[in-house]
């Protein structure tokens, strides 16, 4: 089997390839690297045949859309992907012939409703449900950590524990595990009480994908890039410039939300005068209980001033109508010389 292996930060893709029939697979492809899928393709002298998703990726850009208009080919993905241009849905069982390869659908929902592993002769891609040390999280949207106990400890632990693991993420600069390694060793799979590991994938508390929504809606709706997606919104939104606020924050009776969408250490580390922070990764999780009043102007600002444009454009949509994002960012009101608070309010 042809086998390349892609690291995008933490974001782990991979193409494999008969290399008899010099026919190819992409599996859980980020944006960024379309060239470099090529260029390995090429190399090899792989005719890419299918492009997968393991799930609909919550914490980066998929390019299946990208590499579907590109070549002509399917886009694959589980029969309960919500993403329309889905082209070939697979069942649990179900099998892709590339060349003389198999590619074998193992439905594992819990991470997502439509994850799946692809089993493939000596080695599984386990996308976000196994990771090596570690599980996929189950608080995003469709997650589900019952359905995640059945996936693992019903299905994939189950497999021989020679099985090569390789997962779509690894931020430790790790290749790939086994089966076996992650029973005697990974910690989530040391609690093997259904209830016990229930109660512990629901106390995680992490915190979300900075690009939540974004990365949702691209990957379910066709892969337009964050540039394509920040024109969008900066056509939604109206803007308040930085005297304005100022001269706001000032007013007694201002009942503006001026909301800090940074991560929670930038926000201490300096912030606007009373600024609330809500991480932008948090925002849809978090609106209804911080913000019970859909009427409330609410100003959103980051540091630069691209990220408040998206997440206001989100409020908008969840029915603030009153949002407006900063013209700038943090970095541009301290270097303004307008006043900084070094420690969070509320």
């Amino acid at each position: 089997m042809i086998f390349e292996q892609v690291a995008t930060g933490g974001c782990q893709s991979y193409l494999i390839g008969c290399p008899e029939t010099c026919q190819g697979a992409l599996i859980d492809p980020e944006v960024r690297q379309v060239d470099r899928y090529q260029l390995l393709a090429a190399r090899d002298s792989l005719r890419i045949r299918y492009v997968i998703d393991t799930h609909t990726h919550a914490d980066h850009f998929s390019a299946t859309h990208r590499f579907a208009e590109l070549l002509g080919v399917p886009v694959v993905m589980h029969r309960s992907s919500p993403a329309p241009f889905v082209t070939l849905r697979l069942d649990d069982g179900d099998s892709l012939a590339v060349g003389n390869l198999r590619i074998q659908a193992i439905h594992t929902p819990g991470h997502t409703r439509d994850s799946m592993c692809l089993l493939v002769e000596d080695r599984v891609f386990t996308g976000d449900t196994l990771l090596i040390g570690a599980t996929g999280r189950t608080d995003l949207p469709s997650g589900d950590p019952d359905a995640l106990y059945d996936s693992l400890f019903g299905k994939l632990l189950r497999l021989p524990p020679e099985t090569l693991v390789y997962p779509a993420h690894d931020y430790k600069g790790r290749t790939h595990s086994t089966i076996g390694a992650e029973i005697a060793e990974n910690p989530r799979l040391q609690v093997t009480e259904r209830e016990a590991f229930v109660a512990m994938m629901n106390g995680l508390n992490l915190s979300a994908p900075t690009h939540l929504s974004e990365a949702l809606r691209t990957n379910m709706n066709g892969g337009k890039t964050v540039t394509q997606l920040l024109a969008e919104a900066a056509a939604t939104v109206p803007f308040m410039s930085m005297p304005e606020l100022d001269r706001r924050l000032g007013e007694r009776a201002n009942d503006m939300i001026v909301l800090d969408v940074r991560e929670r250490d930038a926000f201490r580390a300096g912030h606007i005068p009373g600024a609330r922070n809500v991480p932008r990764g948090q925002l849809e999780l978090r609106v209804n209980e911080d913000f019970p009043d859909p009427t409330q102007r609410i100003v959103v600002y980051c540091e630069l001033g691209k990220i408040s444009t998206l997440a206001a454009s989100t409020l908008r949509q969840l029915g603030f109508v009153r949002t407006a994002a900063l013209d700038g960012g943090m970095t541009a009101w301290r270097e303004s010389g307008f006043m900084v608070e070094g420690e969070p309010i509320g």
